[in-house]
């Protein structure tokens, strides 16, 4: 650095006293303070060559070396505050805010970007000065954390909402996904958690472990809620299979909104026929093509609801079903061993032999079902009737219940006052209710 001479000394010393301005142009020409007139953003003052808003003279000299001869004319915030307006009146304060420490933030003189920062967009850096870095490097990223535009959704210096929201959070979520927004006003009906509650309940806004940012994996999240169904999934036998598999709940249900009744993507058959289907990994049913075009349906599939039978987050009986049911074909009655069916149809179908109103199923007074189901080798509901549809009346099964490699046929027909059948397990036989029939 040149040594200035006593006279220049005493020159720049009148200059700054009489003409702020002029003296501050003279300041960054000089080979002291060059590099501040290299700056992409100065800060005002110094773009207009004026030291004098912020500096004031002290001493008669300068340089001098080994101390200073200029000063502040305020500290922190102060300093600031003549020129800007106050941040910080608001409910929450950023903590330099509160300090009074603009200078932990912006670079008083300028800067390589706007708002006299040292960082563009991408404001991380400056944010893990302070901030964790830690939770910002996780799997999945929520974009604008991803990119470090935490400007996006706070405010730096103050605000009306906790964590220096620049909103509601809710307000703020939506600004962004506005396609969610305009699905959610159509929406039939809306998961609590979004009606009431901000986006946060769920997701952490930041990013996650989890895929979707979800503070914890499904079920997990869920049963935090829906305690009932946590418990039973965690005692069941027979867990559904969708529950166990990457999505969980969601494989079944909107997290969200739905134009469906318990959230479901789509009406109950739809979501349940679209895994038992053929081609569907695993052994399950083709479900879609034993009910297609079939004449006769089974009660709750007429109403489009499998859930009547089937318990479909999991359940201690075979097929999820929602009362107990023989697995084997054969299986004589016992009290709640049949359940599964009893649940709908009339318990007292099986419990008196001789009967007029139970069943129309009898030859005279004798009650045919118990015939058939209250005996050593009882017969299975399943042996006769079609659990799902069927083109037979009753349900009855026309291709015949599966007996190994096997199909056993019913040929059962139907008339005013009974009927008869000729199945593959006994010789034919008819029935009467008004004119019993007499058995050899």
């Amino acid at each position: 650095m040149k040594v200035l001479s006593l006279a220049s000394i005493a020159l720049a010393a009148v200059l700054f006293s009489c003409c702020g301005a002029a003296f501050g142009a003279s300041c960054t020409t000089t080979e002291c303070h060059a590099p501040i007139a290299a700056l992409k953003y100065p800060h005002s003052p110094v773009k207009e060559g004026d030291c004098s808003p912020c500096h004031t003279q002290k001493g008669k000299e300068h340089p001098v070396k080994g101390a200073k001869s200029f000063e502040l004319t305020a500290k922190g915030a102060a300093l600031c505050k003549d020129c800007h307006d106050v941040p910080g009146q608001k409910r929450v304060v950023h903590a330099p805010v509160k300090e009074g420490d603009c200078a932990s933030c912006h670079q008083p003189h300028g800067a390589s970007n706007r708002f006299l920062l040292d960082v563009g967009e991408d404001r991380s850096k400056l944010c893990f000065n302070c901030h964790d870095a830690a939770p910002f490097k996780v799997k999945f990223m929520h974009g604008p954390a991803a990119v470090g535009s935490c400007n996006t959704c706070h405010d730096p210096h103050a605000s009306a909402e906790n964590r220096l929201m620049k909103g509601p959070t809710r307000t703020i979520c939506l600004g962004c996904h506005a396609d969610f927004a305009t699905q959610l006003k159509q929406a039939t009906f809306v998961h609590s958690p979004v009606s009431k509650d901000p986006c946060t309940a769920c997701h952490d806004p930041h990013g996650s472990a989890v895929e979707m940012f979800l503070k914890v994996k499904s079920p997990d999240l869920c049963v935090g809620c829906h305690a009932k169904i946590g418990k039973q999934i965690a005692q069941v036998k027979v867990p559904h299979k969708p529950m166990l598999e990457k999505g969980s709940c969601s494989n079944c249900h909107s997290a969200h909104f739905s134009k469906a009744k318990k959230l479901l993507s789509g009406s109950e058959m739809e979501v349940c026929l679209s895994c038992h289907v053929k081609g569907k990994a695993g052994n399950l049913r083709d479900i879609q093509a034993e009910i297609k075009d079939k004449k006769f349906l089974h009660g709750p599939l007429q109403k489009g609801s499998c859930s009547a039978c089937h318990d479909p987050h999991g359940s201690d009986n075979t097929r999820l079903l929602r009362g107990k049911y023989p697995e084997d074909l054969y299986a004589p009655y016992q009290d709640g061993l049949y359940d599964a069916c009893l649940k709908c149809h009339d318990r007292n179908l099986l419990r008196f032999p001789e009967t007029t109103i139970y069943t129309k199923f009898r030859n005279g007074n004798r009650n045919l079902h118990i015939v058939h189901v209250k005996i050593r080798k009882g017969r299975t509901c399943r042996v006769c009737h079609e659990p799902h549809a069927s083109d037979g009346e009753k349900l009855i099964n026309k291709d015949g219940a599966r007996f190994g490699d096997w199909k056993i046929p019913i040929n059962f027909v139907v008339n005013g006052t009974g009927g008869s059948c000729a199945p593959g397990c006994h010789k034919p036989f008819s029935y009467d209710r008004q004119s019993p029939v007499k058995y050899n």
